[in-house]
């Protein structure tokens, strides 16, 4: 198999698969049972299988049968495991109820995830594509069911969800009010500087270098307010690494600058030059080069921002009451203790985080 065509393949499938959906069959052996959720499984195995995606989003490759006792490792996974453990359960629910809907893919739809993935994979035959879902573990009827598991979870938050969110005409209006800032652009300056080094070791001051470097930006600065072009005087005798664009600064976000250079440059005109800086290594003179002030767009071209941010917001929240729901619906049942209280602590760190 080329391996220009394997990567982007098996990149695809673990996209499908790391949506928190179980990749990898196994024969029929007794497995460890964590958790029943109205009477459908999660095994420990399933859960190892979880784990080991959740590390590789992060970068991580790990064997965790072969590293189970390695400290950094079961750091990682004591970080991981109480917010996946959630997902897992709260995705079960989600399945089940679609499944209890009556959503599922049929095979037109399954043929068009499928070419999607060879289209974007630019991958021209069945045998690649065979290939990478090998690498991956994975048959076609594997890759069917976690496809269609994504597909059931997407249709029931837009239906059971998405569909009931609406933004009303005074919630974007608040929004905008209580948020201005986010619709603001911030005033600009754009800036070109000479700089002149004061030799020695930043610690201590000669005071005969220090007075050479004085008199020469002093001369420096004469000459460009005498009309001497200030870049060319830049590109020349400056000895900041700004020298090679001719001394250019920026744009800069005037909010991102010290208060004393907020003050000293709001004064300014463009065109304008400074009187003579100390820095810490030498001294310095500015040109202000061109200055922007700060926008507010106005609500009515803000409206689609505000209405994507409080959309994405009430879906949230609608969501975590759904699930919420679910939950308070469902059987749960637990059948390991560790499992256990890591659910209860991602549940307990979710909350605190929607706070």
């Amino acid at each position: 198999m080329n391996n220009s065509h394997r990567q982007p393949v098996a990149a695809i499938i673990f996209a499908v698969t790391a949506a928190g959906l179980v990749a990898v069959p196994r024969a029929d052996i007794l497995e460890q049972i964590l958790v029943k959720v109205n009477g459908e499984i999660f095994t420990k195995s399933d859960l190892e299988d979880r784990q080991v995606q959740a590390l590789r989003q992060m970068g991580q490759s790990v064997d965790l049968k072969a590293n189970p006792s390695d400290a950094q490792l079961r750091k990682m996974l004591d970080e991981i495991t109480p917010d996946l453990i959630v997902n897992v359960v709260d995705e079960m629910l989600v399945v089940q109820r679609g499944r209890e809907l009556g959503y599922r893919i049929t095979d037109e739809q399954f043929n068009g995830y499928i070419d999607n993935i060879k289209k974007e994979s630019k991958i021209e035959t069945e045998e690649q594509f065979q290939a990478a879902l090998k690498q991956e573990n994975m048959t076609l009827a594997d890759l069917r069911k976690n496809i269609e598991k994504t597909a059931i979870v997407s249709r029931v938050q837009q239906n059971e969800v998405v569909g009931k969110v609406a933004v009303s005409e005074e919630e974007a209006r608040k929004y905008y009010d209580e948020h201005t800032k986010e619709f603001t652009s911030p005033q600009e300056i754009t800036l070109r500087e000479i700089f002149v080094t004061v030799p020695g070791d930043g610690a201590t001051i000669n005071v005969g270098l220090d007075e050479e470097a004085r008199a020469k930006i002093d001369e420096v600065r004469g000459r460009a307010l005498k009309g001497e072009s200030f870049e060319k005087l830049a590109a020349d005798l400056s000895d900041a690494p700004s020298r090679a664009n001719a001394g250019l600064i920026g744009p800069l976000n005037l909010n991102d600058l010290s208060d004393d250079l907020q003050k000293l440059v709001g004064t300014m005109k463009a065109g304008d030059i400074t009187q003579v800086l100390r820095a810490q290594r030498g001294y310095q003179i500015l040109k202000l080069e061109k200055s922007t002030t700060a926008e507010t767009l106005p609500f009515e071209k803000a409206r689609e921002q505000i209405g994507d941010k409080v959309f994405a917001e009430k879906r949230r929240i609608e969501f975590d009451k759904y699930l919420q729901r679910l939950r308070g619906e469902s059987t749960i049942e637990w059948k390991n203790a560790e499992i256990e209280k890591a659910y209860n602590a991602g549940l307990a760190r979710m909350k605190g985080g929607s706070q």
